[in-house]
């Protein structure tokens, strides 16, 4: 059985716990330690029960405790080589560089590492298998391509991005340039991406579909689930939403 939860989600920290059987792993880790461990303990982890953390890409809200967490806890580092030359602080405790076109297995999770279009040196995502039920992770991606669309058919649990509402990105208070940044094709999903993008894939064995990595400026939680439910054709909050603060409590996969 897959389960998974997430500490956060938003510019302010992302990190998703994904756990099989006696296997548990961290994607992400862009709080503090303190703060990390506070969200831990709230979903009653261990941070010396991680057997891995995974590291999508560079930008700070995804990697910023990555080291501390790592040194402190004794716990294992996957990252792509090009994420490694970019980071500020690589002293793990245990350091494995993923291929990102080669799966690769951690106990009992298979992973399944592919690129993503976005502004990082070699940015990844994930699907995560028990050898059953399949779960993919999908954020900070100002596109999707064939080669995505062909590995997130058929999933069971999906974790997508909908960063922001196209409307209220174009008249919010960001510049010119980083709202150029964040609508452009190498920055981050929009809500109505990631309705098209469910509309591409087959989705018929969806348990869970959580809308994850919310702008708190250029988004609102009702733009995000109506875009969802509307991608799926499902009923108005089958869809639910990851929050910067609580993240979201475990959910299985069956």
């Amino acid at each position: 059985m897959l389960r998974f939860a997430s500490l956060g989600s938003g510019s302010k920290g992302n990190a998703t716990l994904v756990e099989c059987g006696k296997t548990r792993i961290l994607i992400d880790c862009g709080f503090s330690l303190a703060e990390t461990e506070r969200r831990l303990d709230r979903l009653s982890c261990l941070p010396e029960s991680l057997d891995a953390v995974l590291v999508t890409h560079e930008h700070s809200d995804h990697c910023n405790g990555v080291g501390r967490l790592s040194r402190r806890h004794k716990v294992p580092v996957w990252l792509t080589v090009g994420t490694a030359h970019m980071m500020r602080d690589t002293k793990f405790f245990r350091q494995h560089y993923i291929n990102i076109n080669k799966p690769f297995e951690i106990a009992d999770l298979h992973i399944t590492p592919y690129p993503v279009p976005h502004d990082a040196r070699e940015p990844c995502q994930f699907i995560f298998s028990d050898g059953q039920a399949r779960l993919g992770l999908l954020t900070d991606s100002g596109s999707y391509t064939p080669h995505m669309l062909g590995l997130l058919q058929g999933l069971d649990g999906l974790l997508l991005e909908c960063n922001y509402d196209a409307h209220m990105l174009a008249v919010g208070p960001y510049p010119p340039k980083l709202k150029s940044r964040v609508g452009g094709k190498y920055g981050h999903m929009d809500n109505q991406q990631a309705a098209a993008l469910l509309q591409a894939i087959d989705h018929s064995r969806l348990q869970h579909l959580i809308g994850m990595h919310l702008s708190e400026k250029n988004n609102s939680p009702q733009h995000a689930q109506q875009a969802l439910c509307a991608g799926l054709g499902c009923e108005p909050q089958w869809a639910t939403l990851a929050t910067q603060e609580q993240g979201f409590d475990w959910r299985e996969l069956r």
